[in-house]
């Protein structure tokens, strides 16, 4: 692919121009500002939640930073009591988190292109309590999910609630995880399912 001075130009004026909302969201939840800057587009706060953030964090959000598409940006959503914990040098690209108890996130992770962490089903399964906004929202299961070192989540996966994927494991982009991940797997597929190990 040829250099476009042009388009980098562009690129280097957005990157700017979304540093300030980002650091102002940081600022919100108590995050270093200073964070912010090694990110790419813009990020999306949200939620009465805690939302901490590590040193060594990079983010490529939106469809001009990121070329795979997929979300719109990097959207990291806490609800009431809920825990977003991300450690350090941790590498996202437009993801997006939606905690309602806990998700943890280890150092050195990589997680790729519109990957979803939900620790939630979002709704009750029992269609009589989906009838009832508060009976709905009370007996809808959340369960925390734990991600843990250098783990490599591919573009595109589906990380759903009660899930622990273990240290240096690789999630195959497209997949759907349900169950745990031991340390040192390679899963891919859905439902993920194991394919192979990580070896030297």
């Amino acid at each position: 692919m040829m250099n476009n001075p042009l388009l980098s130009l562009k690129l280097r004026i957005k990157h700017l121009i979304y540093i300030v909302p980002n650091m102002a969201s940081f600022l919100f939840y108590g995050i270093p500002i200073l964070r912010a800057l090694n990110i790419r587009g813009p990020v999306r706060l949200r939620g009465a939640g805690t939302i901490k953030i590590g040193p060594g964090f990079r983010g490529n959000s939106g469809q001009d930073f990121n070329p795979i598409g997929g979300d719109d940006g990097i959207n990291l959503v806490a609800g009431n009591g809920a825990l977003i914990l991300i450690g350090q040098n941790v590498g996202v690209s437009n993801s997006t988190f939606v905690a309602r108890k806990k998700i943890e996130i280890g150092n050195n992770v990589l997680i790729g292109g519109s990957v979803s962490v939900y620790d939630t089903d979002f709704h009750s399964t029992n269609f009589q309590h989906r009838r009832k906004k508060t009976l709905d929202q009370k007996m809808t299961k959340s369960q925390e999910v734990y991600i843990h070192d250098d783990v490599f989540i591919g573009a595109h996966s589906l990380i759903l609630k009660g899930v622990e994927i273990g240290k240096g494991s690789v999630v195959g982009a497209g997949s759907v995880v349900t169950k745990n991940v031991p340390s040192y797997e390679i899963w891919a597929g859905n439902p993920a399912k194991k394919i192979g190990d990580i070896t030297d």
